[in-house]
């Protein structure tokens, strides 16, 4: 097994973001993910300070991997969606069909991430012939679904050929929208919202009637209210999935990667949830 670090999710300061990342090149982190994925406007780093940032971790022997846009909405991201494509030197994580485009038309290998909502093994062979070497599973599939999908990727010849990457700690991203949640929460307009979820560094917590954590939101992206966990899914995991992937939160991140290699699990508790891969509602304890 091993395990990676996702990409920050939230708006961070770039001196929070530096140190976080100082930090994870000390890790057990095998895999560690680069970039902004969820909005454009968020420009505290910019692709040369994740470049940089990528050639010093990769001095410490993990594999750097960037990853892109979501949702691109404007002929500016994606230009800068192929200067991550054409960076030269590191694997890209594809959030959005127009990555692949880009770098199968370069002969480039690539993640797919989950995001681009695969669910069968004919997708993943189309995918796979356009270049992906690893495949992160939508965050709302089972061990079930999996375990069918890993069996006819073998009936097809075409299991051994990807990598397989499972979400299991972290709040989840869910939903994805052209307007801003955070902005709207303080009253603002998504062309004025002043990047008001850097104040968030975990995302806004919304509530249900009944007072229970139902979603975080961060920015246009609508995240689990509860913090998903599989740490205890370890061995359920092995001969099925290959890379057990961590979101930062903060830097409780880098112990749960720590707890994850030594073959120990985080306790679910209040505030925890993993019903999604126990085929339940998402947000209960299976």
């Amino acid at each position: 097994m091993k395990y990676s670090l996702g990409n920050i999710l939230y708006f961070w300061p770039k001196a929070k973001v530096e140190s976080f990342y100082r930090q994870a090149k000390e890790s057990n982190a095998d895999i560690i993910y680069l970039g902004e994925s969820v909005c454009s406007k968020r420009r505290e780093l910019k692709l040369k300070d994740y470049l940089a940032i990528a050639k010093d971790l990769a001095t410490s022997g993990k594999q750097v991997v960037l990853s892109t846009m979501v949702l691109l909405e404007a002929p500016s991201e994606l230009n800068e969606l192929k200067r991550y494509c054409d960076n030269g030197d590191f694997l890209v994580e594809a959030n959005d069909m127009a990555a692949i485009q880009q770098l199968s038309s370069h002969n480039l290998p690539f993640v797919a991430g989950s995001a681009l909502n695969i669910y069968n093994h004919h997708t993943l062979e189309l995918l796979y012939k356009q270049g992906m070497s690893r495949w992160c599973m939508p965050v709302e599939l089972s061990r079930d679904k999996l375990v069918n999908v890993v069996k006819q990727c073998e009936e097809i010849g075409i299991r051994d050929k990807f990598e397989i990457e499972v979400t299991s700690y972290g709040h989840l991203p869910l939903a994805f929208s052209a307007r801003c949640f955070t902005a709207r929460s303080e009253d603002r307009d998504k062309d004025d919202c002043q990047l008001c979820c850097i104040n968030y560094p975990t995302g806004r917590i919304t509530k249900s009637q009944e007072g229970d954590n139902l979603f975080v939101l961060n920015g246009i992206q609508t995240m689990s209210g509860e913090c998903y966990n599989l740490t205890a899914e370890q061995q359920s995991m092995m001969g099925l999935v290959d890379i057990m992937r961590v979101h930062p939160e903060s830097d409780n991140a880098f112990n749960v990667l720590k707890q994850l290699k030594n073959q120990q699990s985080i306790p679910l508790s209040s505030g925890h949830s993993n019903g999604y891969w126990h085929q339940i509602a998402g947000i209960h304890i299976g």
